[in-house]
């Protein structure tokens, strides 16, 4: 690699946040991209993420307390969409259908809950997205403990084929241990037909973004992988605890 600024220059694309939820094991009437890490609202930290990796433009999908968020974030050149309704991420995707109406190009989709995420691990997962030619591409990791979380189902020749949550996992399936971070890198002429295309036959009755794994190869499309090595950096906050965990692993950070 040449320098950072070559480095940029190279990459060119858009970025989804999502953050519509209200974190209710956060056990708080703020929203949960609201809550504060080091200083600033944990929703800061993604934005940051995909600005310093290169994003030419970053939308963020709100929902509980849109408006408040809007107003912490309204100087930061960032665009809004609201998901009035909390049907899955599949469907939190699909209210940013509109701002990429006329757009072809490499979305990575990332996750207002998970505030640890470096630039360098997005500029990674968009490199293995392009040097693949996927379609979609997955951002995966593999914890001490993979229960409660959607498993990455492969081939034997390692190609991704889909990721099962695990309330709709068979035994063999919960058995795998690596895992979905949440965290996509997806082809836009793909991505919002797919999602407007999800169903919701599932145990959780919600459209499901991780789908789109199976559309793709359904579509004789490739779907891709990329493994973050640490568990940590990519793990979701859903509690008080995971966000002081956060905080301390954020804090150590800066003082290196």
């Amino acid at each position: 690699m040449n320098g950072k600024g070559d480095t940029r220059g190279k990459r060119g694309f858009s970025a989804i946040i999502l953050a519509a939820g209200k974190g209710k094991r956060m056990k708080s009437d703020l929203a949960k991209v609201l809550h504060p890490l080091c200083g600033l609202p944990m929703l800061a930290y993604p934005v940051a993420a995909a600005r310093a990796a290169g994003a030419e433009k970053i939308v963020v999908v709100i929902g509980h307390q849109a408006g408040r968020i809007r107003e912490e974030f309204q100087d930061q050149g960032l665009i809004f969409a609201e998901q009035q309704e909390q049907l899955g991420t599949g469907h939190a995707v699909l209210q940013a259908a509109e701002t990429f109406r006329d757009h072809d190009g490499t979305v990575v989709i990332l996750c207002g809950d998970v505030p640890l995420i470096r630039p360098e691990t997005v500029m990674s997962l968009y490199d293995r997205h392009r040097s693949e030619g996927a379609a979609v591409t997955v951002l995966t990791t593999i914890p001490g403990n993979p229960a409660g979380y959607g498993r990455v189902v492969k081939t034997d020749g390692g190609r991704v084929v889909k990721i099962v949550e695990e309330k709709d996992a068979a035994p063999e399936e919960k058995r795998i241990r690596e895992i979905n971070t949440g965290i996509y890198c997806v082809e836009s002429r793909f991505l919002f037909p797919a999602v407007a295309g999800l169903g919701n036959r599932n145990v959780q009755r919600e459209y499901y973004l991780t789908d789109i794994i199976e559309i793709a190869c359904n579509n004789g499309l490739r779907a891709s992988s990329s493994l973050a090595p640490d568990p940590v950096e990519v793990m979701g906050i859903n509690t008080a605890g995971e966000l002081e965990r956060a905080g301390r692993r954020m804090a150590a950070r800066k003082s290196r």
